[in-house]
């Protein structure tokens, strides 16, 4: 005997809704706004918070995501997500001027394309560290090799 498909949730829009609104991201002219040279020097330059990801110290201005290290963000920039967001915010963004020129007030212009270019990411000393640190590593394994030749 089949079982019943039972329906609790059949009536609960309000549901559907969280699910739907809650991984929403930035906007693409919201997007458009924040790589502004003064907002996007306010955001790369966020004071500590511990409340957000690696403390608002690692973001990405294209994607509007924090991360943990500069690691990840590096890994980010790598991705087929931070690609075609650079993609997408080639084309400006839709205005009111554009909005009045296809109701026929004006004449047709078609959307300048604009270079994106990934942002700049900044150094960190620890990672210095740790890279000289494996470089040490690296010659001291060389020399016990040598040694067990000869």
């Amino acid at each position: 005997m089949p079982y019943k498909r039972k329906k609790y949730h059949v009536g609960d829009t309000h549901l559907k809704k969280r699910w739907r609104v809650r991984n929403r991201k930035k906007d693409l002219d919201q997007i458009d706004v924040d790589l502004k040279e003064e907002n996007a020097d306010k955001l790369l330059n966020q004071s500590v918070d511990l409340d957000l990801p690696g403390a608002a110290q690692y973001y990405c201005l294209h994607c509007a995501r924090y991360f943990i290290h500069q690691h990840a963000l590096a890994d980010h920039f790598k991705t087929k997500v931070h690609k075609r967001r650079l993609k997408a915010l080639e084309l400006e963004p839709y205005s009111i001027e554009e909005s009045e020129r296809a109701a026929g007030h004006g004449n047709f212009k078609l959307p300048n394309k604009r270079k994106i270019v990934t942002q700049e990411t900044k150094n960190i000393e620890n990672e210095d560290i740790t890279e000289r640190d494996s470089e040490e590593v690296i010659p001291n394994k060389k020399k016990k090799t040598e040694e067990n030749d000869t």
